[in-house]
């Protein structure tokens, strides 16, 4: 396929519904290309030489369309267009798998940039990296402060419980990539079992919110959010606490996975605590525990992926180091429960 025609996007089939569904919204041929950085979802830009627009749908060949659920993402940012959450416009949903041979969805394209590492934040100097990093906490408490049965989202999934289950999900999950023994890992997941704090009013919880997964704009404010395949009705403070363990520096130079911690002016994880509890209003004095869980769940995700890459099902570059990262999650996630 030419690169205007990607895999897994049919732009004939597309401009035929889009045509139908929202006519006269498309002025020209449409070229598409497919957007990288991505973890699981496909994402493509799709233009026709005036407007642009964004297209998600599951990989080619996906089999669980539940992990992979476009009917979810596309209810949850129609759900937080109307109020003070940055996400895209949405534009179109479609479960026919007919068309582009799974459910897709299609949203307005926002211009912005998504910063992954601390090499990207340099550029912006130590005064705009803050103002960014702050933009983050601060988006974040607009979307905790939304009332989920306000916008239609009452039944967007199963607070009661949400911690533990959580727990216990990513238990299994490292119990499916056991292959070598991790010093520490049964003993994080059990001290966190034991220490389980109570949950506070649940809120629309994004599942995966970081500093790559947000556009910021020329003026370093976020222009919207991305990547609501995680989303659900949940703890709020499991987004702070992967925010937390993401603002904290790894202490692996050249390491595979990175925080944007070492990007000069970055804030500390205690003023982006300090910062949260002060706009949201929320008790955050058991943050250690949300911040060790990340540290856990990323754990267990690496180890899948370095159990993968030991089974040669892995393709690219840096994934023969990321067996190592483990260890140091392990370990930051003790030290942080220890400490908390």
């Amino acid at each position: 396929m030419s690169p205007d025609h990607p895999p897994g996007l049919d732009l004939d089939r597309l401009r035929g519904l889009l045509d139908q569904e929202r006519p006269g919204l498309v002025h020209g041929p449409l070229t598409g290309r497919l957007i990288e950085g991505g973890r699981s979802n496909l994402t493509y830009a799709v233009s026709d030489g005036t407007s642009k627009w964004v297209v998600r749908r599951p990989p080619l060949g996906h089999v669980l369309a539940t992990a992979h659920d476009m009917k979810r993402e596309h209810r949850v940012i129609s759900a937080l267009h109307p109020t003070n959450v940055p996400v895209p416009r949405p534009v179109l949903l479609c479960e026919d798998e007919e068309v582009l041979g799974s459910p897709f969805y299609v949203m307005e394209f926002v211009e912005g940039t998504p910063y992954r590492t601390a090499d990207q934040l340099a550029p912006l100097g130590p005064e705009r990296t803050r103002g960014a990093v702050l933009s983050l906490v601060d988006t974040l408490v607009e979307l905790h402060a939304v009332d989920p049965t306000e916008v239609g989202l009452a039944d967007f999934g199963r607070p009661e419980g949400f911690l533990d289950r959580q727990l216990r999900r990513w238990g299994k999950q490292l119990d499916a990539s056991r292959n070598r023994d991790l010093a520490g890992i049964d003993e994080l997941h059990a001290s966190l079992g034991r220490q389980l704090p109570a949950s506070p009013a649940p809120a629309v919880v994004h599942g995966d919110y970081r500093l790559d997964n947000v556009l910021i704009g020329e003026d370093d404010r976020i222009k919207a959010i991305l990547d609501w395949e995680m989303s659900t009705l949940g703890d709020p403070l499991t987004d702070l606490g992967l925010l937390v363990m993401y603002s904290m520096p790894l202490g692996m130079p050249d390491s595979p996975v990175s925080t944007t911690a070492e990007a000069p002016g970055h804030p500390s994880p205690a003023e982006l605590i300090e910062r949260y509890a002060a706009r949201s209003g929320r008790d955050v004095s058991s943050v250690s525990w949300y911040t060790a869980f990340a540290w856990f769940k990323l754990a267990v995700i690496l180890e899948g992926i370095h159990y993968r890459y030991t089974l040669g099902q892995t393709v690219g570059r840096g994934f023969d180091r990321i067996g190592d990262l483990v260890p140091v999650f392990i370990e930051h996630g003790l030290t942080t429960l220890q400490e908390g």
